[in-house]
């Protein structure tokens, strides 16, 4: 599986957001942190300024949207050029239709789960997602300690992925360090959304390629 880094604009310098997503060209992808301080106790940013940091990123937008009533919302978030959209468990009605509705607008979809939510609910609904996220903290703030009591549910994820034989990727956001991404990495993910761990850095370029090798080293063994 290719290994992929997602650095979370979340701990970036808001100010300066063109040349903060500049800092981050090697990764894969631009993680954008859509908060609504209803479904989550923060609040962020919306469609609009996706859109706007679209048309400037050097790389992919990774939308992760943690608002209520994502049936509703997500689709804009597609219309704004984001790449891959995900929305969570908790907080969607109808998540095979509407995931069914972001890849017909040609994006990615991607069902996030708390720490609290077990994948076993979902795992007959794997093909109709490309991206499953593992929160591997308490969505709404960054820079909180990673918790290893998820690290059992990413593996089960990852043993029913590869027993379906689908190519879903599997994401873990929270932090997400050089402490920690070789237990993500050996558990069985393959997307690591980093924030303070990558802008907290004097160099994000260099920072990025230590994580991305510290995660390959654990899978290969």
């Amino acid at each position: 599986m290719a290994l992929q880094i997602s650095p979370s604009i979340l701990s970036a310098d808001f100010a300066r957001l063109a040349e903060e997503l500049d800092r981050i060209a090697d990764a894969d992808w631009a993680h954008v942190d859509v908060m609504d301080n209803h479904f989550v106790p923060n609040l962020t940013l919306g469609a609009p300024v996706v859109e706007a940091l679209v048309k400037v990123s050097p790389i992919p937008v990774d939308t992760h949207l943690m608002i209520e009533d994502p049936d509703r919302w997500a689709p804009a978030y597609a219309d704004a050029g984001a790449r891959s959209v995900t929305f969570h468990a908790e907080a969607a009605r109808a998540p095979v239709r509407l995931a069914r509705e972001l890849r017909a607008l040609g994006v990615r979809a991607g069902l996030g789960l708390k720490p609290a939510t077990p994948i076993e609910p979902y795992l007959d609904l794997l093909p109709e997602f490309d991206m499953i996220l593992v929160m591997t903290v308490e969505p709404g703030f960054g820079g909180q300690p990673f918790l290893d009591v998820c690290l059992p549910k990413i593996r089960r994820t990852r043993e029913a992925i590869a027993s379906s034989g689908l190519d879903v990727w599997l994401q873990v956001d929270g932090g997400v360090s050089e402490d920690t991404i070789e237990r993500c990495a050996d558990a069985g993910a393959d997307v690591f959304v980093a924030g303070s761990a990558v802008y907290g850095a004097d160099d994000a370029a260099g920072q990025i390629k230590r994580l991305r090798e510290l995660a390959a080293a654990a899978c290969a063994h």
